[in-house]
């Protein structure tokens, strides 16, 4: 019987065809690192860099707070790059988001992100950093940051012994609207010390000029930390603390009081000024409550951290995006003027740590365990 060849031949082309088609439709997306997968998100968050441990911590409580959510996210990070952080954005707002929860690496720059999200109707929430300049920001949910430079500024006041203590200043980033928060909580505690003589302030010539002002504007500020900044830079904030040791005299030294702006910053400035034999003594602030961090409070190389209990941070942002997701105006408890608008805010308390209370606030509220630490009483 004779086969017909050309029947034979659009048969194979055919069977052909939809193998490829089978093979196209057979997934290979992406997952992302919430509940979701890459076909549909509900709810996006980014985060600002996956090399300091807060943001891995913040990472985590996400992925714990939406195990159970009935929408679908996903947690992208934009590695310390503006450019990076507005592709993330457009990544999400392509697979649909609704909500998008994000903190900035540069608050003004992710302007140009989050008007993006607001012109495909997606309500914007600043997670623990203000973004600025632009109306497009919906929500910020926050600590309150000026509460936790004054406490870092408290401390210092209510721990330094006698008078004329030399003062060391140091701030996060300029790009980062918290850091001027932070600086201006601490400044406005510490200025009155600094004007009746309690400390001398050592590394700046900006804040020298200034010690006389109390409340200082933007500008002002803004001198200010752009000589004593770290960019939130471990290494950075090191060579900085070596350099203001090494152009100092010996009556700078002795013992001494430092403003750091947050842990990492604060074992790299502890650990320059441990090892130079003219410091007898110090005192340093820190923020986050990192475990690195809470390890050198125990063993006293920093003296306090502003503890931020990312548990329930991350409970708001979530809260908020549930309630916005479901058709409700979330709760807020107050608002921040970003250059622009009035955002409203939910604002959530913080807490000072210090060897006294480490093991209360830390261990048996079970933020961290104990075996996670060494010469913990």
């Amino acid at each position: 019987m004779r086969r017909n060849s050309k029947g034979f031949l659009l048969f194979v082309i055919l069977a052909v065809f939809a193998l490829i088609a089978a093979g196209c439709n057979s997934g290979g997306g992406e997952e992302g690192s919430g509940s979701g997968s890459s076909s549909a998100v509900d709810i996006g968050i980014v985060l600002p860099t996956k090399d300091e441990p807060r943001w891995v911590q913040d990472e985590e409580r996400f992925k714990a707070a939406l195990a159970d959510s009935d929408y679908s996210t996903e947690i992208l990070f934009s590695q310390g790059s503006s450019a990076k952080e507005k592709e993330n954005v457009e990544a999400l707002l392509n697979k649909g988001i609704k909500v998008l929860i994000i903190t900035p690496h540069d608050g003004a720059a992710a302007a140009a992100a989050v008007e993006a999200a607001k012109q495909d109707d997606v309500t914007v929430i600043a997670y623990d950093r203000l973004i600025t300049d632009t109306d497009a920001v919906d929500y910020y949910v926050t600590f309150d940051s000026l509460a936790v430079g004054a406490a870092q500024a408290q401390y210092l006041v209510d721990n330094a012994e006698g008078s004329g203590v030399p003062l060391y200043l140091y701030a996060g980033a300029s790009s980062d609207n918290n850091a001027f928060l932070f600086f201006q909580g601490a400044w406005e505690v510490l200025q009155p010390k600094i004007a009746d003589g309690t400390f001398k302030i050592a590394n700046s010539s900006q804040a020298e000029a200034l010690k006389d002002t109390k409340e200082l504007n933007r500008d002002q500020l803004s001198q200010i930390i752009g000589q004593v900044t770290t960019n939130w830079d471990p290494n950075e904030s090191k060579n900085k603390a070596q350099t203001h040791l090494t152009s100092v005299g010996d009556d700078m030294k002795g013992n001494v009081a430092i403003l750091a702006p947050n842990d990492g910053t604060a074992r790299s400035i502890a650990d320059v000024f441990a090892s130079d034999t003219a410091v007898t003594d110090y005192l340093i602030t820190g923020q986050d409550a990192e475990k690195a961090s809470v390890q050198y409070i125990i063993d006293e190389k920093q003296s306090m951290t502003v503890f931020k209990d990312v548990r329930t941070l991350v409970e708001d942002a979530m809260g908020m995006a549930v309630e916005i997701m479901d058709g409700n105006t979330p709760e807020t408890t107050g608002s921040y003027d970003n250059g622009m608008t009035e955002v409203k805010a939910k604002q959530t308390d913080v807490i000072v740590v210090d060897k006294e209370n480490v093991k209360a606030e830390l261990i048996d509220s079970e933020y961290y365990k104990a075996d996670e630490f060494t010469g913990l009483e």
